[in-house]
C-alpha cells in the first residue's frame, strides 16, 4: 500500500496517508483522481504533492464536468523521464488527456489557462497530443526557473525532491519527510564539499543543477 506524503500549505506541515492503489489521492472529491492514476508509470511504493494542487485538481475536474484521462503524473527523480528540475519529481504536475480528440483537448487546455488555477499550462506547440499542468511553488533559486532556494527549516515537497535525490546519490539525508532539519544539511554540505560548491548547507541555484544534472 503506497504512502502518500501532502505538503499542507494552509499549515506547514507534512501529512503521512496509507493509501490503496484504487482509492482517492487525499483531498480528492468524488473519486476522480486515483492514487494509481497518480503515481502511474513510477511504480514508487512513497508518492508526494501538495493540499493545493489536489484542490486545484478537484476545481477544475468540477469545470469539465466528465472525467480527464491522467497519462503522466509523479516520478522520482532517480526515474528520469523528465528535465532537471520537473515539477512531475515534486509531484506538483500532470500530463493530461491524451485520449481526447484534438478539439476537446484544445477545449479543455484553455479551460485549464482561463481558470488561473495552475502556475503553468505548456503551450500546444510543445505538447500537441496531451496538455501539461503544474503549479511550481516559490521563487525559482536560477534565472532560468526551476526549483526555488530550500535551506535549513524549509518544509515541502522540494525538500522531498531534495533529499530523494541526496539518498540516492549517497549522501544520507535521512527518511523523506519534506523538512529540511539537521540531517538534510549535512548530507547537503557533504555533497557540497565533494561537488565543489560553496559549502553552506543551502540549496540554491548552483547546487540544485548540480545535483539535478546527474540524474
Amino acid at each position: 500500500m503506497p504512502t502518500v506524503l501532502i505538503y499542507n500549505n494552509d499549515t506547514n506541515k507534512i501529512e503521512k496517508y496509507n493509501r490503496g492503489l484504487n482509492e482517492s489521492m487525499p483531498y480528492v472529491t468524488g473519486g476522480t483522481l486515483k492514487v494509481k492514476e497518480f503515481r502511474g508509470s513510477s511504480n514508487s511504493s512513497l508518492l508526494w504533492t501538495t493540499k493545493y494542487f489536489m484542490e486545484d485538481w478537484n476545481q477544475l475536474r468540477r469545470l469539465w464536468g466528465k472525467p480527464i484521462k491522467v497519462g503522466y503524473a509523479f516520478k522520482r527523480i532517480w526515474q528520469g523521464g523528465h528535465a532537471g528540475m520537473s515539477q512531475h519529481y515534486a509531484g506538483l504536475a500532470m500530463d493530461i488527456a491524451q485520449n481526447l480528440s484534438t478539439t476537446e483537448r484544445d477545449r479543455l487546455r484553455n479551460l485549464a489557462i482561463d481558470s488561473r488555477l495552475f502556475a503553468y499550462v505548456e503551450p500546444k506547440v510543445l505538447t500537441p497530443t496531451w496538455i501539461h499542468i503544474d503549479s511550481r511553488m516559490g521563487t525559482p533559486a536560477c534565472s532560468t526557473g526551476g526549483y526555488p532556494l530550500v535551506k535549513q527549516n524549509s518544509r515541502g515537497v522540494y525538500v522531498m525532491v531534495l533529499q530523494d535525490a541526496l539518498n540516492y546519490l549517497g549522501y544520507n539525508s535521512g527518511n523523506i519527510d519534506g523538512i529540511f532539519g539537521n540531517n538534510t544539511r549535512n548530507a547537503v554540505r557533504r555533497y557540497q564539499s565533494a561537488n565543489r560548491l560553496s559549502v553552506d548547507g543551502i540549496v540554491g541555484c548552483a547546487t540544485w543543477k548540480s545535483i539535478t544534472g546527474k540524474f
